[in-house]
């Protein structure tokens, strides 16, 4: 199996938006939600990219240091010239919560690489670097630095430094570079990249401003992976760079065909998220013909009430999916009130998840939220996930792939800040929806 690009999600929907990169730009690839073994790689022998799908974004340094060693190792056996800790493109993290300057300590340890590439910008997802300062657009269609972003109010990782080496100068000593867009402009980033290594620079972030300042950063990291594999601490804006860098050299098709998404009816989704973009698609829907299921955390952790909770929803949830009416679990219509709960709702929510999907003849599921997805999924006992279509950016339709009767369900999953506030009618099929 010889492999372009291998990569580790450190949530699965940020997983799921590197395989669409992939896969709906004419690249094979195979998202695993575990370390693969030998046997399920070998149900995929066309694929160029393998990627595993994680939880580290919600996990103590501890954690990392204890678990990502042996996931990265397994990558490196693959002998890809690329190997990348895919991250958030709002780069949300801190020193004991989701440490990406933890995770790249480690990729540096394990791969040993001459430097790290650190590639945030993702214009697909608008997302800019200018200056090493990370900017996102927003809900309300404007685009903010990262410090006057709803990312800065997060309730466990708020985001408040807009330069993003000095935010990992909080969680690491890496000492970390910047080729900034005048150098990428005047073609001058190569030899800047020699200098910065030169004075003892491990890590390097690169600017990215928009589609042509992105194909000059990926041509110089797919040359450089030519000579040596490299480890990447990254967003989805390395792939897309590197796509740029593949395509120019006609390794892969300069455009792969649309696929169709089919009409599905009931849908079901779960929503742990408490971001801003999530409340909006909420509130839409639900004002659209949805059926909303609230759920209360607490009471659906509660060891007291749990039961009486679950069973109350899931019987709520089986008389409208028996309907044919689309239906939502949602934990919050915003920032919650309460501390978030980590990742026991993320479990309980794929409990509830799994036993309503024995029950009915739902095929296809939307999750909402990087935690949520990440442990609600988990639960499912599916073993891989692959592309299946493109609804909108950040965010496939994904075929699950499963040793039992859940083989070939549809899921969606969501980061917090993607998708426009009809995203569930797209998801859905909206030729269905007046």
């Amino acid at each position: 199996m010889a492999l372009l690009y291998t990569f580790y999600g450190d949530d699965f929907t940020g997983s799921t938006d590197v395989l669409e990169q992939l896969a709906s730009n004419g690249v094979p690839a195979v998202l695993f939600l575990g370390v693969p073994t030998n046997e399920h790689l070998a149900r995929f022998p066309q694929v160029q990219a393998v990627g595993i799908a994680g939880d580290s974004r919600s996990r103590s340094p501890e954690w990392m240091s204890e678990h990502l060693p042996d996931i990265f190792a397994r990558l490196r056996e693959f002998q890809a010239p690329v190997a990348h800790y895919k991250v958030c493109s709002t780069f949300d993290s801190a020193p004991a919560h989701g440490s990406i300057g933890r995770a790249m300590e480690i990729g540096q340890e394990v791969f040993g690489p001459t430097f790290v590439p650190i590639v945030v910008g993702a214009p697909h997802l608008r997302r800019y670097i200018a200056f090493g300062n990370l900017f996102a657009s927003a809900p309300d269609g404007r685009v903010h630095r990262i410090d006057r972003h709803p990312m800065s109010r997060h309730p466990v990782t708020p985001m408040q430094e807009p330069d993003l080496r000095l935010h990992l100068a909080r969680q690491t000593a890496t000492p970390i570079g910047l080729i900034d867009t005048p150098m990428l402009q005047a073609g001058a980033a190569p030899e800047e990249l020699a200098r910065l290594l030169a004075e003892g620079k491990q890590a390097v972030l690169f600017d990215t401003i928009d589609y042509a300042t992105q194909a000059t950063v990926g041509k110089l990291l797919w040359g450089e992976a030519q000579r040596q594999p490299i480890f990447s601490t990254a967003s989805s804006g390395l792939t897309a760079a590197l796509i740029f860098a593949w395509q120019e050299a006609r390794m892969i098709p300069q455009a792969a065909p649309a696929v169709a998404v089919e009409p599905c009816s009931p849908l079901l989704v779960v929503s742990g998220s408490c971001s801003a973009a999530t409340e909006r698609q909420l509130r839409y829907a639900l004002s659209h013909g949805y059926h909303g299921i609230p759920l209360d955390p607490s009471a659906l952790l509660d060891p007291v009430t749990s039961l009486a909770t679950r069973e109350a929803v899931i019987e709520e949830a089986e008389e409208t999916l028996a309907a044919g009416r689309d239906t939502i679990f949602y934990t919050a219509l915003g920032l919650p009130s309460e501390p978030a709960h980590g990742d026991q709702l993320g479990q309980a929510l794929g409990d509830l998840l799994c036993e309503l999907l024995e029950r009915t003849a739902v095929r296809r599921v939307l999750l909402c939220g990087g935690d949520t997805s990440s442990h609600a999924v988990q639960r499912l006992g599916l073993y891989a996930l692959t592309w299946a279509a493109d609804l909108q950016p950040g965010a496939p339709l994904c075929r699950a792939h499963a040793d039992s009767p859940l083989d070939g369900l549809e899921l969606v999953l969501k980061g917090g800040q993607v998708g426009t506030d009809d995203f569930f009618d797209v998801v859905r099929g909206s030729s269905l929806r007046s």
